[in-house]
């Protein structure tokens, strides 16, 4: 017996023996008397105050609970409890039942900021952004006779995105097929890609939008008419089954398999174009030679209406890059990545790569609020769609003014600086006079200052 059960019985000891001092347990029995002793368990049990019998009662409670305590905290007791396997996690927090109670009950105790954390904590994105994505999506779904609600399939491939979750771990929790949440994952990443794409992901071509938008690079840079900034970063696909010849295209510089993803992004860190077209073994340039904006730009099918003078030169709206980019007239680079320029080159690629800076600032907040990206668990075949769907996704949070989390940026680029082709070679000396006209004006301005 422990200390503490001992304790309680002296207690209940004393307690019976002021209840009723005729039957005290305490007082010694006499040996000279030959008719049985008032402290002998019959004449306890019959006596006729209740006192004996409550405290019979009440040892016996305790004995017994002394008793499974002691077994309780055995170690062979405790060897059992160690080798039993744990209960089969419940699914109920990601049924159906539990969202509709979520979305529709929960919701409405909570006051607006607690319910957007909520939300982005499971979702990656607050309560009215994710009921714009669900609206948008609910007639395509509908369409598709899925026997799940919409918001809940939405909700469930938001989850997987934000996360990173596989489609096993997802599968397990609400309570389905593995094949089903894979389909539904691809359903909705192709939806958003799709659909959204053109209303979410545009180039700035409207007048108004196009000076907001080189009116912020200015701000930031002090260089007039940049209206984006391009960049591309390898995105990590987990078990690529490949031939070994095919294998080789896919190891990126940073030595994992992955995919290429090129963005544009404007000063708010929103894209306006994205492309998933090459391997994570191409470079920069191939991959923007091979993209449909690099088209539309040495075409002249993107007409900006916006031209300024600069020392004699029509300056159209550009975008900017790093020297892994050629150097057109529609993509202005450093002059050199190693400051070996002039004071006037040099100030002008410090201003340039400030502009650059904000791509890499949105990659990382892409692939930080999207996890999913920085191990892709989804088909190559289905790789392309799903990285744009997150594209989609961030310039939602990014229009809504979404909080930005901490980001961590890919690593600083290096390498030679792209080759320009013969095709290319009049955008190339146009770019080249025109790069140093903009490094003069920015150096007279700034130095005037």
């Amino acid at each position: 017996m422990d200390e503490t059960f001992l304790l309680m019985l002296s207690n209940l000891l004393h307690l019976q023996n002021s209840l009723d001092p005729a039957s005290s347990l305490l007082s010694p029995s006499s040996p000279s008397s030959s008719a049985p002793s008032p402290s002998s368990p019959s004449s306890l049990l019959s006596s006729s105050s209740p006192a004996p019998l409550l405290f019979f009662t009440l040892a016996s409670l305790l004995s017994f609970l002394a008793t499974s305590n002691s077994k309780k905290d055995s170690p062979l007791s405790k060897k059992r409890e160690a080798n039993s396997s744990p209960p089969p996690p419940t699914s109920s927090h990601f049924s159906v039942a539990a969202f509709r109670a979520l979305s529709t009950d929960h919701i409405w105790s909570m006051d607006a900021p607690t319910r957007d954390a909520e939300w982005r904590s499971l979702y990656g994105l607050s309560y009215p952004v994710f009921t714009t994505v669900v609206e948008k999506l609910k007639p395509f779904i509908a369409a598709s006779n899925l026997s799940l609600p919409s918001d809940y399939a939405v909700a469930m491939v938001l989850s997987r995105l934000c996360h990173g979750y596989s489609a096993k771990t997802i599968a397990s929790r609400s309570s389905l097929d593995p094949y089903i949440v894979s389909k539904i994952t691809n359903m909705v990443t192709r939806l958003l890609a799709t659909k959204l794409y053109t209303e979410f992901i545009k180039i700035p071509v409207s007048r108004r939008r196009l000076i907001e938008t080189t009116q912020g690079f200015e701000e930031l840079t002090s260089l007039p008419n940049i209206c984006g900034a391009i960049d591309g970063s390898p995105i990590k696909v987990r078990g690529l089954k490949l031939d070994r010849n095919s294998m080789s295209s896919y190891k990126c510089k940073f030595g994992y398999d992955s995919v290429l993803l090129q963005v544009v992004a404007d000063h708010r860190k929103v894209f306006w174009d994205v492309c998933v077209k090459a391997p994570g073994g191409a470079d920069d340039a191939t991959h923007f030679r091979d993209s449909l904006l690099y088209n539309r730009l040495t075409s002249g099918d993107i007409v900006w209406d916006k031209v300024i003078k600069v020392r004699g030169h029509h300056v159209r709206p550009y975008i900017v890059g790093d020297w892994c980019y050629p150097l057109l007239s529609f993509l202005m680079t450093p002059f050199s990545p190693d400051g070996a320029g002039t004071p006037a080159q040099n100030l002008f690629d410090g201003m340039l790569m400030k502009g650059r800076s904000v791509v890499g600032e949105a990659i990382g907040l892409l692939k930080t609020r999207w996890k999913i990206l920085r191990d892709l668990n989804v088909g190559i075949n289905h790789a392309p769609q799903t990285i744009v769907a997150c594209c989609v996704l961030h310039n939602l949070c990014q229009i809504a003014r979404e909080p930005e989390p901490e980001i961590q940026k890919d690593p600083d680029e290096t390498g030679a600086p792209a080759r320009v082709l013969e095709s290319e070679k009049q955008f190339y000396y146009f770019g080249e006079s025109l790069r140093q006209a903009l490094a003069d004006d920015l150096h007279q301005r700034l130095s005037s200052r």
